[in-house]
């Protein structure tokens, strides 16, 4: 290429170079200043090039970040390519009398014979931060602005919401006024009913028992002679059979009593199971039918935590029911198991059984199936066993077809003391 071309090109360049918007050097591998250009002197307070050719570009830098920035440049040095420095980051720099001011700076590199060199464009953005210092502090300021206003909307909706609520308050205790007054009405009209039924039903059941006893009463003082011993036996069976209806009949309605007046709960203990439930069954063949047996199975622990009057009471009614409904010559089937985080108890007959119409209301208080009507009861004795069920925290069911017989299971949650 001719001279005088060579000439124009460096010409050129050296415009290009001096004139440019923005600060540019150009380093060596050894990070010392080899070139800068005139923006790049203004821009950092330096009068002439010789102030800065030579030196570590770490003069441009403030001393705080030497150490980093000698560390950052040897690896870029190792692996040059053009890119943006301090991705993310605040940079600065600092002039000749010491004042820092913020940069951002762009890296390239070229290599001239065996020698790389590296080229940093440099440019002030000092208006930059103070327009995003502007900004930010309105955006500070407009989030105090939107603070105040929310809490004077919370203020305003905590008095509204405040009034809402009184109002709310003043209705609901309306409401509970006339719901108690509705229920007062409901549990006096329900008491009503309940002495009409008991008078009726007392009237009927109280009656049997009685003639009976006053029956056998006679007949066995005309039974003098010792041979006429059986016969006495027979009659003070039955004045002891009927006794004790009369006292399950009294004992219900005690107890019907004492639970819709909250007087009964549940008073956990330590107890044998097995002994208890085995003991009662034994108690219980003494009012069975003729030829009827109790068989009793136990599987698990034998002493539980729960509330042993209350269960005890509970199988006496089942049992008692399961001798009544049962024929003559059947076997009733008792079983009590401890598993791991409950107790199952069952009790299975083989009588007449429940029809399904009759199984919907079996729990309510004075219900009797339509195939027992025959049969002495009140209707109250598995009202009172769901109740008792209740409060050990258990639950009750039951499976059942007419002439084959109810199984009731019964399933309380394993209390420990």
């Amino acid at each position: 290429m001719p001279i005088q071309k060579l000439q124009q090109e460096k010409e050129k360049f050296e415009a290009l170079f001096q004139f440019a918007s923005m600060g540019i050097l150009v380093a060596n591998a050894k990070a010392e200043i080899l070139l800068l250009n005139n923006f790049l002197l203004a821009q950092f307070g330096y009068e002439n090039q010789n102030e800065l050719v030579g030196k570590k570009i770490e003069t441009l830098i403030p001393g705080r970040y030497h150490s980093k920035h000698v560390h950052q440049r040897d690896h870029y040095i190792e692996n040059p390519k053009p890119r943006p420095m301090g991705l993310g980051k605040d940079l600065y720099a600092v002039k000749k009398d010491g004042t820092e001011f913020p940069v951002e700076i762009s890296l390239s590199n070229y290599v001239m014979g065996q020698e790389s060199f590296t080229i940093a464009f440099v440019i002030d953005i000092t208006k930059r931060k103070e327009f995003e210092n502007a900004i930010h502090e309105q955006k500070e300021q407009l989030a105090i602005t939107n603070g105040k206003i929310e809490e004077l909307n919370d203020e305003l909706e905590n008095k509204v919401e405040l009034r809402t609520k009184q109002l709310q308050d003043t209705l609901q205790q309306l409401e509970i006024s006339k719901d108690e007054l509705t229920k007062a009405l409901s549990k006096e009209k329900e008491l009503s009913d309940l002495k009409s039924r008991f008078v009726s039903m007392a009237s009927h059941e109280f009656r049997t028992p009685l003639s009976t006893i006053l029956s056998s009463a006679s007949l066995v003082a005309k039974y003098v002679e010792a041979d006429e011993q059986e016969k006495r036996n027979k009659h003070i069976h039955r004045i002891k059979s009927s006794v004790n209806n009369l006292t399950n009949l009294l004992n219900e309605f005690l107890s019907i009593g004492k639970i819709e007046d909250g007087k009964i709960t549940a008073n956990n203990l330590d107890f044998n199971m097995r002994e208890m439930t085995a003991s009662l069954c034994s108690e219980i063949e003494g009012i069975a039918r003729v030829n009827q047996q109790i068989i009793y199975t136990h599987t698990g622990n034998e002493v539980i935590f729960s509330d042993p009057v209350l269960l005890r009471n509970v199988l006496t009614n089942l049992l008692s029911n399961a001798i009544k409904f049962s024929p003559e010559g059947s076997i009733i089937e008792v079983n009590s198991s401890v598993l791991k985080n409950s107790i199952v108890l069952t009790v299975k007959d083989n009588g007449m059984g429940i029809s399904a119409v009759d199984q919907e209301h079996l729990f309510e208080r004075f219900f009797r199936g339509a195939n027992v009507t025959n049969i002495q009861g009140t209707g109250l004795g598995l009202h009172i066993v769901a109740k008792y069920i209740e409060l050990m925290d258990g639950k009750i069911e039951f499976e059942s077809e007419l002439e084959k017989g109810t199984k009731f299971i019964i399933t309380l949650n394993l209390n420990t003391a």
